[in-house]
């Protein structure tokens, strides 16, 4: 019975590692995290369809897809914008990442906060709710009247997640702009404007744990390659494990299209790491 991630999701606010074949194993701190990968790392095709090649692909890759079935998924995606019919529901949010770094986005509002969690948001705030072209249009309005951009690297989050002030200052940066936000003219007369208070996730992601630390991420998985420790804290996608001293940051995205094998015994993380930079106040 071969063992192939779907990756990491967040439904009903606690992380959970999904497989290929439908089972979910739940993301437990304290508990000890530990397989090998077998390779090749195989294209987990595109909109629920296999990849006709089974292309491999590279280990570094984020998105386990090959150039076709990475097209063919994003052409249908909100993302993309060619959905402009879309029926559902959508809300504007403000998403807190560290001081400084606060982004502007859009999702489904059958989803909740999931896409916060999953993005690894630490604090955030809804702005609106409406059609999706009016949540477009308000989403790059308050883009260009805030400054902030609609996309973070993770590497940036990763950085700052040692260094975090308390949840006091979080919710203080998020309401100034939040204020500013709904206060501006311009706004879509279709999108409904939202006054809801801070939702911060700084325990759910355990950022006290992991204050002060330094990490080492997870370049890529090898063939052969392994990753073990205790389960410290699950932050957006990233598992933090530590590793006999040492806390390994694992980028979930990077499990899927490898197969994996349980470990026996004692052992130690083996595949590519380097050590995460620490990032003040939004600035290297």
């Amino acid at each position: 019975m071969e063992w192939r991630s779907a990756g990491l999701s967040w439904a009903g606010g606690e992380p959970v590692l999904g497989w290929e074949r439908g089972d979910v194993s739940p993301l437990v701190v304290g508990r000890h995290v530990g397989f090998r990968a077998a390779g090749p790392r195989r294209c987990v095709g595109a909109r629920g369809n296999p990849c006709p090649d089974a292309a491999v692909v590279a280990g570094r890759a984020t998105q386990a897809r090959c150039a076709e079935c990475a097209r063919l998924d994003r052409a249908h995606s909100v993302a993309a914008d060619t959905i402009a019919d879309d029926p559902r529901t959508y809300r504007v949010y403000l998403a807190w990442f560290g001081p400084g770094m606060v982004k502007v986005g859009i999702t489904r509002e059958e989803r909740g906060a999931a896409r916060l969690l999953e993005q690894g948001a630490v604090a955030f705030a809804w702005l609106g709710r409406g059609p999706l072209m009016a949540a477009r249009r308000a989403e790059e309005l308050l883009r260009v009247a805030l400054k902030v951009p609609d996309r973070i690297s993770y590497a940036r989050k990763r950085a700052i997640r040692s260094a975090l002030p308390g949840e006091a200052a979080r919710r203080g940066e998020l309401e100034r702009m939040h204020g500013f936000a709904v206060a501006l003219d311009g706004w879509p007369e279709s999108l409904e404007r939202l006054s809801g208070g801070i939702v911060d996730h700084g325990d759910a992601f355990g950022v006290e744990r992991l204050a002060g630390t330094r990490g080492y991420a997870v370049t890529e998985l090898v063939d052969g390659g392994v990753v073990s420790g205790e389960l410290v804290a699950v932050a957006g996608p990233d598992l933090c494990l530590d590793d006999a001293g040492r806390l390994v940051v694992l980028d979930s995205r990077l499990l899927r299209g490898w197969r994996l094998e349980g470990l026996r015994g004692a052992t130690r993380t083996t595949v590519p790491v380097r050590e995460v930079p620490v990032e003040q106040g939004g600035l290297f």
